[in-house]
């Protein structure tokens, strides 16, 4: 193993807001990023997905993957369209997440692409995708898996990936750079996942990467879990109505489905249907069916059963629900609103007020999930305006991402204090907040980074 003489950390992305995780490592001129997400929201956001990447992307020669969502993963076929060969690095359920991530999306770009000049309501006179199907399969091969709590060498790098209970194979990723380190939380879980066991404290380093996505709030702690859900079913079903569910396909599906069974076994709601709409859902159920290595104690998915369940996993099957008028709950992907087939249920259930949409996590700035989150009266869905008459609530007992408190618990259980934590992953009023309590409670030195900041790791 060489001894590094020079090495710096670039932010070239989730620095002052929540998505598009990209850090740029440079250890003596080689290059290694940690993440390739898409930025997500608003959107001056989204077009730093179009812009020039900062460097050849042909000179990356690795990159390490924290977990599969789609703002930590989406951008890697962009990346090797443009010349990328490297290898990619994460452990073997993010591999599996991934692919189905990185293949909906490539989809969802063509899809869009097409939609949008066929429709006539792109400003480009041509538009085009961002990456296409085959810049995924592309991608794929270059996937390489690692175990949780074991050191790889990429010289001149130890790395070292541990367990942090956020979704499935989800990790933080230490790195050693000769006598220095660095620690990037990745996307941290709650100390209670509902489904997962729990994360794991990783090695101590000397710069730390924390996010901060929920940095100036708490998760409710209610007597009755899930009580918005339950009242939110037993009235839409009064009025005869529908409960759609916007929920990540990736780990929000299991838990909020984990949650209608207990409310089903407790008998606090009726016993009316439960579809899960979309093929990209229902495979990352099956990734989670063949991991019960990595379930908390005591779960188990075949406690589905216990549910009138109904999986669509073709366009045909999902068609078919436009025609009923039952009450039933309709979970489907995408969680934030922005894609995916919940925007032709949203289309059709929205302006109807029997009905209800169920928001089940964070809903960024500039998405249609946070649109219908704060009030609005309409929202635009395939280049059409659609009235807001349904109830809109959210359940925020789903989110799976650590609270401002477990984001202290975390940090506070490294072995050593850090030099420096630079709060990433979080809108810049999140990483301020959280920013002051690790600064009043630990005494650390906090930094909430620039996009596009360079940091020296050997100074």
């Amino acid at each position: 193993m060489s001894t590094p003489q020079t090495a710096t950390l670039t932010f070239l992305g989730a620095a002052g807001t929540v998505t598009g995780s990209r850090f740029l490592l440079t250890v003596d001129g080689r290059r290694t990023m940690i993440d390739a997400g898409m930025f997500q929201g608003e959107k001056h956001l989204r077009r730093r997905n179009r812009e020039k990447f900062p460097v050849d992307p042909s000179t990356i020669t690795d990159i390490l993957i924290t977990h599969a969502h789609a703002d930590h993963t989406s951008y890697l076929p962009a990346l090797v369209r443009h010349g990328f060969q490297g290898r990619i690095h994460a452990t073997w359920p993010t591999i599996r997440l991934a692919e189905i991530v990185l293949r909906d999306a490539g989809r969802l770009q063509e899809q869009a692409a097409d939609d949008a000049r066929r429709g006539g309501w792109s400003k480009h006179e041509s538009p085009a995708p961002l990456y296409t199907t085959a810049d995924v399969e592309a991608t794929l091969p270059l996937f390489r898996p690692v175990e949780f709590d074991t050191n790889i060498d990429l010289d001149p790098l130890w790395v070292r990936w541990t367990r942090a209970g956020h979704i499935l194979g989800s990790a933080s990723i230490h790195v050693t750079i000769g006598a220095r380190s660095l620690l990037v939380s990745g996307d941290l879980g709650r100390h209670d996942h509902p489904i997962l066991r729990p994360r794991d404290i990783p090695p101590a380093a000397d710069i730390v990467l924390c996010e901060s996505t929920y940095g100036d709030r708490e998760h409710p702690e209610p007597e009755q879990p899930h009580e918005v859900l339950a009242d939110a079913i037993g009235r839409t079903v009064e009025r005869r109505g529908q409960v759609v569910i916007p929920a990540f396909a990736i780990d929000r599906t299991e838990t909020v489905l984990h949650a209608l069974v207990q409310l089903r076994r407790a008998g606090r709601i009726p016993d009316i249907p439960v579809i899960v709409d979309g093929p990209m859902s229902l495979k990352a159920l099956d990734v989670y069916k063949d991991s019960a290595e990595e379930l908390a104690d005591g779960v188990t998915l075949a406690e589905f059963t216990d549910l009138d369940l109904l999986e669509t996993r073709d366009g045909a099957e999902s068609r078919r629900l436009n025609g009923r008028t039952d009450p039933m709950i309709i979970i489907s992907s995408s969680g934030m609103a922005e894609g995916g087939r919940v925007l032709y249920h949203l289309a059709r259930l929205l302006p109807d007020p029997r009905n209800t949409v169920l928001l089940s996590g964070y809903q960024a700035v500039g998405t249609r999930g946070r649109a219908l989150q704060e009030g609005a009266r309409h929202v635009k869905i395939n280049g059409h305006y659609v009235a807001v008459k349904a109830e809109v609530l959210r359940d925020n007992e789903f989110s799976v991402h650590a609270d401002a408190s477990d984001l202290i618990d975390w940090l506070a259980a490294l072995e050593e204090p850090p030099e420096t934590v630079f709060l990433v992953h979080g809108e810049q009023a999140a990483s301020e907040a959280l920013g002051e309590r690790i600064a009043t409670e630990l005494d650390l030195v906090t930094v909430v980074p620039q996009h596009g900041e360079v940091i020296d790791l050997m100074a």
